[in-house]
C-alpha cells in the first residue's frame, strides 16, 4: 500500500470511524463500509494509484436486511460515482465516500430500493440518459474486449474459468475488468475474480495482480505468466466456490485454466515458449 493510500485510510477512519476503510489480505485491496447502508464494497488499487483509478470489484458483504440483488445494484451506483469522482493524480476514496453518502441522503429509500434510485439518478422521464457517470459506464460497456475463454473446470462443486485478452496499458486492463463485471452477471457474482497482467512499452514494464480474496492466487497467476514469457496480456480467473475447500489444489486449477486461455489465444505454447502475440 503506497503512502497516498495509507494517508487516505488514516484520515477517513479518523473522520467516519475506525474500520470504515480496512485492509484485505492483499496489499492492493481495501474494504469500504459506507454509512447508512449494510453493504461493504471491495476495492482494489493499481500500484500506480492515484494516477490510475481503483476498481470497485464487488460487494464484500451485505446485512441480513439487504434484499436480494441490492448489493450488486449498489456496486453499480458506486462504480458510476467513481467515474464521476476520479481525477488522475488525485486521491479519490474520500470523494467517492462523500458522493455515496450524499446519494443516500437525497433519497431515503435508496438504501432499501437501489434499483429505483438508479432510475431516478440516471434517467429522465422519457428514459434519456443525463448523467456523466452513466455515460462513462456506457463507454466501458462499449469497449468489448476480445476475451479468449478457457475450458471450465469443476472440482468438488467449485467451478473455474479463465479469460485472457490483449492489453497494452494498465488503465485499459482496469477498464477491461470493469467491463467484465458490468456485463457478465455470473462473473460479477462469482466468489473470486483473480487477475494478473503484464505489458511493456519501450523500456517501461508494467505488471500487477490481485487475489480478490483468493489468498496468494494473484501472485501465482502472475508468476505463471512470467514463466510463460507472456506480454501485453491480462488474465482473469473466475471461481465460483462450491462449499468444499480445495486446499492447494485450487492453485493448480487456477494455473491450468489460465494456461489454457493463454494457449488458445496464441500467446504461448503448451511448453511455455512464447508465440506471436494475439491481437
Amino acid at each position: 500500500m503506497n503512502n497516498v493510500l495509507e494517508d487516505e485510510v488514516t484520515s477517513i477512519n479518523a473522520i467516519y470511524g475506525a474500520d470504515t476503510l480496512s485492509r484485505t489480505d492483499n496489499d492492493h485491496g481495501l474494504i469500504l463500509k459506507v454509512p447508512s447502508t449494510q453493504v461493504s464494497l471491495r476495492l482494489t488499487f493499481p500500484s500506480t494509484y492515484p494516477d490510475d483509478s481503483p476498481i470497485i470489484v464487488r460487494p464484500q458483504s451485505a446485512g441480513v436486511e439487504t434484499r436480494k440483488g441490492e448489493a450488486h445494484e449498489f456496486v453499480e451506483i458506486a462504480r458510476s460515482l467513481m467515474g464521476e469522482t476520479f481525477i488522475p493524480g488525485e486521491p479519490c476514496v474520500y470523494g467517492l465516500l462523500e458522493e455515496l453518502i450524499n446519494y443516500l441522503e437525497e433519497d431515503e429509500d435508496a438504501a432499501v430500493n437501489a434499483s429505483s434510485a438508479i432510475k431516478n439518478d440516471f434517467e429522465t422521464q422519457d428514459g434519456t440518459s443525463h448523467s456523466t457517470a452513466n455515460a462513462r459506464l456506457e463507454a466501458i460497456r462499449a469497449l468489448n474486449p476480445a476475451w479468449i475463454m478457457s475450458t471450465p473446470i469443476t472440482e468438488k462443486k467449485s467451478t473455474f474459468i479463465a479469460r485472457a485478452a490483449h492489453v497494452t496499458r494498465p488503465d485499459l486492463a482496469a477498464k477491461f475488468l470493469q467491463h467484465l463485471l458490468l456485463t457478465d452477471k455470473k462473473a460479477s457474482k462469482a466468489t473470486h475474480n483473480v487477475t494478473a497482467w503484464r505489458m511493456r512499452g519501450g523500456e517501461a514494464i508494467y505488471q500487477d495482480c490481485d487475489d480478490d480474496g483468493e489468498t496468494a492466487a494473484g501472485g501465482r497467476l502472475l508468476h505463471l505468466m512470467q514463466i510463460m514469457d507472456v506480454w501485453d496480456v491480462m488474465v482473469v480467473v473466475t471461481r465460483w466456490y462450491g462449499g468444499v475447500q480445495l486446499g492447494p489444489d485450487r492453485f493448480r486449477i487456477i494455473n491450468q485454466v489460465a494456461r489454457d486461455a493463454l494457449v488458445q489465444g496464441g500467446w504461448a505454447k503448451e511448453d511455455g515458449e512464447k508465440q506471436k502475440g494475439h491481437k
